[in-house]
């Protein structure tokens, strides 16, 4: 669904990224593992077409977007959920579902109904502006959003940062109700053990290059990994 080949980007004179390669299958749920600063974002932020690649392609279902413009980005399939959730302050829950609210490849999957089902808590809050919920609520609304969208990858970067532990397993436990309908995620998280639970495979990134790959149960057998890469 996703290819990744090579992917170099900068910021001014200052290269982040460094032939950055891998892919996501349909339906496959990967995650980009590593340290803050490692570039993590920046490879969202250039697969999204935020940030303009150096070098290298990204390819969504055998088209190549790298060098696309962001919105035509989203329009291809691809749904973001920012770091720092970033919903609209001064819009009701609702608004900002219907915001992002499209349906470009047939009979919408995710309706307004759908979301609500999948979060009640919005649903409950649908009156509120965004500036009034909690960051629980936010991160909600701010997947709700990308889902409303109706993508065929989602990429969520810090999936659950600065949430409270309670907050933390709801996002999880509806994470994996979109795994189980074999939605195909990219997710950066820094709970290590979450991911390796909920994803098929991982991309360990270091320095702006990628240092290891592998499935759960190969970074589960190998604590070198985490030592060497995600340990601060």
């Amino acid at each position: 669904m996703l290819s990744v080949s090579n992917l170099a980007a900068a910021y001014g004179d200052s290269q982040v990224l460094f032939d950055i390669s891998f892919e996501i299958g349909q339906g496959e749920a990967v995650t980009l593992l590593g340290r803050n600063g490692m570039g993590k974002t920046t490879t969202v932020s250039t697969i999204m077409g935020l940030l303009k690649p150096r070098h290298g392609i990204v390819r969504f279902e055998d088209v190549v977007i790298s060098g696309r413009k962001p919105y035509q980005i989203a329009s291809a399939g691809i749904g973001l959920v920012p770091e720092g959730r970033q919903v609209f302050p001064t819009l009701t829950v609702e608004e900002n579902l219907y915001a992002t609210s499209a349906s470009r490849f047939g009979p919408p999957k995710w309706t307004l109904d759908k979301v609500y089902e999948l979060f009640p808590r919005l649903k409950e809050r649908r009156g509120n502006l965004g500036s009034q919920l909690s960051g629980g609520e936010q991160q909600m609304l701010a997947i709700g959003r990308a889902l409303a969208t109706n993508p065929k990858l989602l990429i969520l970067d810090e999936a659950t940062e600065g949430l409270s532990p309670q907050m933390r397993a709801e996002i999880w436990s509806c994470l994996k109700a979109l795994r189980a309908d074999r939605q195909a995620i990219l997710v950066i998280d820094k709970n290590v053990d979450a991911l390796t639970a909920f994803a098929d495979r991982h991309v360990v990134i270091e320095k702006g290059r990628v240092r290891w790959t592998g499935t759960s149960a190969e970074l589960a057998a190998d604590p070198t990994v985490k030592e060497r890469f995600l340990h601060v």
